[in-house]
């Protein structure tokens, strides 16, 4: 049985060293399709469809600003008054003329200034909006993305095995046929079930592998924002289907570092909610709230402003003719001001300002709530870190090494005919779901730690100084 032992090393040496080779050979030819997580985010940020609208909706509330802030047009009126209907004339009365007139209504009190003031404000949401869209797409797209490495991962370490349990097979095959040693035909037949059941498990991985990779590829065509005239050709990107296989890329065969924002904000012994909900408060969503706020601040003064008349001013001139005698008449010129007197104001201005101000205090309150969610979902993610940062020095420490040292154990009993074959087996599919465990750990550790980050995801410079002048735009407005 120590022929079979060695045998065994023989295969397993000879075997990771074509795997090597194997590996080796593929990465050199797809090396163009290996995509890292920082590419994949990259692509994402840059070709996403969503961010480019938002910049054209931006546009277009900046150019209603202006307009919103320009006088209604002023009104024109030509018209022939007081002809004869006995003959038509018009020189025979002296009351028929040719008028024209033009009016201009004026806005009540500041409405237009502040109008324009609220549209600014306004505008100046989407940025923020942008900001916390690819904040999102970040921790999407990195959980995508580590979807597609566990389950590469993951069949690599069941490949490898598979190889280990076809030569065990072979030796029991071979050891049943000889009658050497202890080896029994159920110890054939676990032999062959276990490589089957090994078979299954790589098929639903590979499963779960082209489902990641199709989901990630949602994300990663290429989008020209210049050529929006023309439809977007799908048939140039990347397929999720190849010729006869799947992959049209695959992700790094290295596990990425995903550093935890605010570390030291999120340890147990600094921790405090309200230290939190002021590190939150920077966050775009949030600013995003308090721009909508300052809105519908807006909306209170322009309720305030339906209590002052509106104004309007017109002016007309009539041409007359002459009389029949030859003698002229002379030219009128009329000149007046209009304005309504807002007397009744108890079922319409202050029910309009009653509900301006109400709205308002509604959106004060969607802060409080978006901040509270966000307090539970960090501190959800946080308690769920910390369990898995235990399982990882569990395994790292213990489970690994004990899993490998038990499947040694039985492997050198079994050569020395004392020990059974299937406790070989179920040692090392112990082995294998233990490595196979703490890859899963692993990889759901950084899945947290980007959940987590998204909710230190801060506004820009540019975009603060964007706020900055929506709030000097409003301070305008109130003067």
């Amino acid at each position: 049985m120590n022929i079979i032992r060695t045998k065994l090393s023989t295969f397993n040496l000879s075997t990771l060293t074509a795997g090597l080779v194997f590996g080796l050979s593929v990465f050199s030819a797809n090396a163009q399709k290996v995509i890292s997580l920082e590419q994949a985010i990259s692509l994402a940020q840059q070709n996403d469809p969503w961010l480019h609208g938002n910049q054209l909706k931006q546009k277009a509330v900046e150019h209603r600003s202006v307009a919103s802030g320009a006088l209604p047009d002023p009104q024109v009126s030509i018209s022939m008054m007081n002809v004869p209907t006995n003959s038509w004339n018009f020189e025979q009365e002296g009351m028929t003329q040719l008028k024209v007139g033009v009016s201009q209504m004026f806005p009540r009190g500041d409405s237009l200034a502040i109008k324009e003031s609220q549209l600014k404000i306004e505008a100046s949401k989407f940025p923020l909006l942008r900001e916390e869209r690819k904040a999102k797409l970040k921790t999407m797209v990195s959980e995508l993305w580590l979807d597609a490495y566990l389950a590469q991962q993951t069949i690599s370490l069941i490949e490898s095995d598979r190889a280990l349990f076809e030569q065990m097979a072979e030796v029991a095959r071979a050891s049943y046929s000889s009658a050497v040693g202890k080896t029994r035909q159920q110890d054939v037949i676990r032999a062959q079930l276990e490589i089957v059941q090994l078979e299954d498990r790589l098929t639903g991985q590979k499963q779960k592998l082209e489902s990641a990779i199709a989901r990630l590829n949602e994300w990663l065509h290429l989008y020209d924002s210049s050529n929006l005239a023309q439809p977007f050709n799908f048939d140039s990107q990347p397929s999720a289907y190849g010729e006869g296989e799947y992959n049209p890329f695959e992700v790094s065969k290295t596990l990425p570092v995903i550093r935890l924002k605010n570390p030291s904000l999120l340890k147990a012994a600094q921790y405090s909610r309200n230290k939190l909900a002021q590190e939150l408060a920077d966050h775009p969503s949030v600013l995003a709230i308090d721009v909508k706020k300052k809105v519908f601040e807006k909306n209170i003064e322009l309720a305030k402003q339906q209590y002052k008349p509106q104004w309007g001013v017109n002016a007309s001139y009539g041409y007359r003719d002459d009389m029949p005698s030859g003698d002229s008449r002379a030219d009128l010129f009329s000149v007046g001001v209009s304005f309504d007197l807002p007397l009744f104001t108890e079922n319409r201005q202050d029910k309009q300002l009653a509900a301006s101000i109400a709205e308002s205090e509604a959106v004060k309150t969607e802060e409080l709530l978006l901040t509270k969610q966000m307090i539970s979902a960090v501190e959800k993610e946080l308690r769920q870190l910390y369990r898995l940062s235990e399982r990882q020095a569990i395994y790292q420490d213990q489970l690994l090494k004990q899993t490998h040292d038990q499947a040694e154990a039985s492997l050198t009993a079994y050569t020395n005919d004392d020990g059974d074959f299937s406790e070989v087996v179920r040692a090392r599919i112990a082995e294998l779901n233990a490595r196979i465990s703490s890859l899963q750990i692993d990889v759901e550790a950084l899945k947290t730690v980007a959940r987590i980050n998204y909710f230190f995801a801060e506004a820009s410079v540019n975009n603060a100084s964007e706020l900055n002048h929506a709030h000097n735009a409003q301070q305008v407005g109130d003067k």
